[in-house]
């Protein structure tokens, strides 16, 4: 069955992710497009190109994987390494809510651009790439991580469920400006497409030769024929078929997979919000002794903290601690 494009909400086609499934491939996977709230996450913080282009990457990525969780749960991405940018940590809180921060070196990123060398290649350096999958309730959280050796993280993500997870998976993530009139607006697109077969025979073959499976494919079988029409199909998406804010996540998902019996599921819709709050972070400053919060009033007789994620400044009285 081949479902076409359907009716889309007076939202549009940004801050939203659609899964969907190329039924004759044994294909599953979801497209996520970010326009406002990734624009609103870069713009209150900033940052230079080259940072602020590497944090739209990892969101964009977040909501791809985070989406798994249905309705409840919390998706953590985050990186740490010797790069320029030492530290990302983005945040996507089930279903739908988005926060992201990124502590980089500016001396070391002024340094590369007055040298005339592509500082992007230097952003991430090495280190390591960990997901965090905090399901909520009693479950169990999870965490997997996958080394940084200089790659993109586009490639590490691959790299990730090659290694841990062993399914065959393809990822492909874009970010650029758009000018609207003298404004230019963030965006950001990512496609995630994994083989994951339902019959029991395909999963069984697929157990046993998953590491080739996940890598070329090997070609000569059902499953390496399988997987390499499909991956190929998606590696046909450019990046501004992701980044188009008139073309609709339907549309783009059927130009690639509409001979392979496409199936597209509900969208779900992503916001920019921090969960931060006045009373939470009284709670925190609580926690501390008393000389520790000495050491934390300001000039002005008052203890001050700012969000790193949506740079909320709140104030307090110390008295208000005794």
């Amino acid at each position: 069955m081949t479902q076409t494009e359907r009716p889309v909400s007076d939202e549009g086609f940004d801050d939203a992710v659609l899964s969907f499934a190329a039924e004759r491939l044994d294909l599953r996977g979801r497209l996520a497009r970010l326009g406002p709230s990734i624009d609103a996450i870069l713009a209150r913080h900033a940052y230079p190109a080259p940072v602020a282009r590497l944090l739209a990457e990892a969101a964009a990525l977040t909501v791809l994987l985070g989406a798994a969780l249905k309705v409840e749960g919390r998706f953590q991405l985050q990186t740490r390494s010797s790069g320029v940018v030492d530290l990302m940590v983005v945040d996507y809180e089930a279903p739908d809510r988005l926060r992201a921060f990124a502590r980089f070196d500016g001396e070391r990123l002024g340094a590369a651009v007055t040298a005339g060398r592509d500082a992007t290649t230097d952003l991430l350096g090495r280190g390591h790439l960990a997901f965090t999958i905090d399901p909520g309730g009693d479950m169990q959280r999870y965490q997997g991580v996958v080394p940084l050796e200089g790659e993109s993280l586009e490639e590490a993500a691959q790299a990730y469920f090659r290694q841990s997870e062993q399914i065959p998976t393809f990822v492909r993530l874009a970010v650029g400006e758009e000018m609207t009139g003298r404004q230019t607006h963030w965006r950001a697109g990512a496609l995630m497409a994994q083989y994951l077969p339902q019959s029991e025979d395909r999963q069984r073959a697929l157990r046993e030769r998953a590491p080739e499976a996940a890598g070329d494919g090997g070609a000569g079988d059902d499953i390496g024929d399988l997987w390499n029409e499909g991956r190929a199909l998606a590696a046909t998406v450019e990046a501004h078929e992701l980044l188009d804010p008139n073309l609709s996540g339907e549309r783009l998902l059927y130009r690639l997979f509409h001979e392979s019996g496409l199936r597209v599921f509900d969208t779900r819709r992503v916001r920019e919000s921090c969960r931060c709050s006045t009373e939470s972070i009284r709670a925190m400053l609580k926690r501390f002794s008393p000389a520790e919060r000495a050491d934390m009033v300001g000039d002005d007789g008052r203890i001050g903290v700012t969000c790193e994620f949506c740079s909320t400044k709140r104030t307090f009285d110390p008295a208000e601690f005794d």
